[in-house]
């Protein structure tokens, strides 16, 4: 198996226990903590090239509106928003080869184990 990154926020509920889920398959992913190592926008789009999304799919709506993210961003321009502003990107995200899932809820990241 390829090396599995998860983009975590300790402080999440759902990103606690998908690493907990991870850590219970014998799996110790990278661990970033992406609020504190946000992606860059290059990462960020790879990050959704593999997960087959947009930016605004994994957009938390309430924190890009606390950010002021402007609703009429899209593309890049969306993407260096959401790397500027790291709280407004969905969590969590694991990341293995060239799949990614987010992990709402936890298990659907068993699907590119």
């Amino acid at each position: 198996m390829s090396d599995v990154t998860i983009y975590h926020n300790p402080r999440c509920t759902k990103s606690r226990q998908t690493l907990e889920l991870l850590r219970s398959r014998g799996v110790e992913p990278t661990v970033v903590e992406y609020l504190k190592t946000p992606p860059a926008p290059a990462e960020l789009k790879a990050i959704l090239a593999k997960l087959g999304k947009g930016p605004r799919d994994i957009l938390r709506a309430k924190e890009a509106a606390e950010a002021g993210i402007a609703k009429d961003l899209d593309g890049d321009a969306l993407i260096a928003a959401l790397s500027a502003n790291p709280a407004a990107i969905e969590r969590p995200i694991v990341v293995t080869g060239d799949k990614a899932r987010v992990g709402r809820p936890p298990e659907s990241v068993l699907e590119i184990l």
